[in-house]
């Protein structure tokens, strides 16, 4: 009787942990499962995630959390009206460590390690993804844990596209930012200070000792005073959480100040274009894509000691619908990390 061969096991093969998005509704509805090893292509390099983060563009693609009413619509077209279009792991931010790389892969090698900003494509959530080379990856700073690594890219990238890329910042500027202690906000001041701004950060009184320790040069308790009401104007106004609205801080811009909003409704497009013809103030948005340009722009001032991770709290994969519920509540400080073990 012939003996059967045993099929030789691949370093890419056997079942890896991962949190699956597949309805939307409350977090609990996520699934803790296990999954086949991915293999990278000839382009891509796969990363044992160590860390990653539960972000608001997570929590918008998991259920729609800081969408627009007039923008849900669209939102749900993108990713599926009365569910996902197919189940998916989540995760727009990781930092890890490269276990293989394709034949053409040329910037990593195996056992970097590696930090990398995913956005819409997801898959942090994991033990394991494949990522092109070329994407926003960076090789990550040896001076940082996992966990204030992964802390880093998602708010880095979304402060660094809006106030460089679409408000032009420049030295001695006057610029105020609104919900700056979250993972954006929290970077955006530390990025203004770099490009030489004077940075005034709003915020809840809870978060003022926060924002002074990243250099801010005046905080704003929003409890208790309400900036519109100065007579002081700015040349960028970064409104990061939708707090506020161009028509309401337009006494508060210079003659050729520029409102930035991240989160924008139908109103607030027709309006950026109104402004984007007419003279004088300007509104302006959009979405903050992944780039290697300005990952690597990031890596290297967190190499240099410029850019200061901000962690709020910290749970480990198997928890992560904890961490959902408490980033939706829309209070937390800087980021949420989450853990994600190795045998």
């Amino acid at each position: 009787m012939p003996v059967a061969r045993r099929r030789r096991t691949s370093q890419h093969e056997g079942p890896v942990k991962a949190i699956l998005h597949s309805q939307y509704g409350a977090s609990d509805l996520l699934q803790f499962k296990e999954i086949d090893k991915p293999a990278p292509k000839d382009n891509e390099v796969l990363i044992a995630i160590h860390a990653t983060t539960v972000s608001t563009a997570d929590c918008t693609m998991r259920n729609f959390t800081f969408v627009t009413r007039s923008m849900l619509p669209f939102a749900k077209l993108t990713f599926g009206i009365g569910k996902p279009w197919k189940a998916r792991v989540l995760g727009t931010e990781l930092a890890g460590v490269v276990e293989s790389a394709g034949k053409d892969v040329k910037r990593f090698k195996k056992g970097d390690a590696i930090v990398a900003s995913t956005g819409m494509a997801g898959g942090g959530h994991a033990q394991y993804v494949c990522l092109p080379e070329k994407g926003a990856l960076a090789l990550k700073s040896e001076s940082l844990t996992w966990e204030e690594a992964v802390a880093i890219p998602f708010g880095a990238n979304t402060a660094l596209y809006f106030l460089r890329n679409l408000g032009k910042i420049q030295v001695g500027q006057e610029v105020l930012i609104i919900g700056a202690s979250g993972s954006i906000g929290s970077v955006a001041v530390q990025l203004a200070k770099h490009f030489g701004a004077t940075v005034s950060a709003v915020c809840s009184g809870a978060n003022v000792e926060m924002l002074r320790s990243l250099a801010a040069d005046g905080v704003i308790d929003y409890t208790k005073e309400d900036f519109t009401k100065d007579a002081r104007t700015y040349d960028l106004i970064f409104d990061i959480a939708g707090a506020s609205s161009f028509s309401h801080c337009q006494q508060s811009l210079k003659p050729h100040g520029v409102f930035l909003q991240n989160i924008v409704g139908l109103t607030t497009l027709l309006r950026i274009l109104w402004t984007s013809i007419a003279g004088g103030k300007k509104l302006k948005g959009g979405v903050a894509m992944e780039h290697p340009e300005r990952m690597n722009f990031i890596a290297e001032l967190v190499a240099a000691g410029k850019l200061k991770a901000v962690i709020d709290s910290s749970y480990p994969l198997e928890r992560i619908a904890e961490a959902f519920k408490y980033v939706e509540q829309g209070h937390k400080k800087g980021n949420v990390v989450i853990t994600v073990a190795h045998p």
